[in-house]
């Protein structure tokens, strides 16, 4: 359990003015965190390996290898408009 004392050091020691209701506020929820680490501090984790991440996801990446390309025809061929092998779009910008 925290005492007052102790969150009035640490807010100092952050440069916080406090009030007596936010002192009391925090004697409380700092308390509560450190009661939550000693249970945790209990559990039995001698077989279980650190972790750096708590999912066992990762990315799927692959190498970034060039390779052949496709054709212009090929990749024109759903285009819905095209001028000289390339893809023909509306102007974005227009001139002034």
């Amino acid at each position: 359990m925290i005492d007052r004392e102790t969150v009035l050091h640490i807010a100092q020691l952050a440069r916080l003015g406090l009030s007596d209701e936010e002192v009391e506020l925090f004697r409380q929820q700092l308390s509560s965190i450190l009661e939550h680490m000693a249970i945790l501090r209990e559990a039995d984790v001698s077989g279980v390996s650190p972790l750096a991440h708590a999912s066992r996801l990762t990315n799927v990446m692959r190498e970034d290898e060039p390779g052949p390309s496709y054709p212009p025809e090929m990749l024109l061929a759903n285009a819905p408009d095209q001028e000289e092998q390339c893809l023909k779009v509306n102007a974005v910008l227009e001139e002034s």
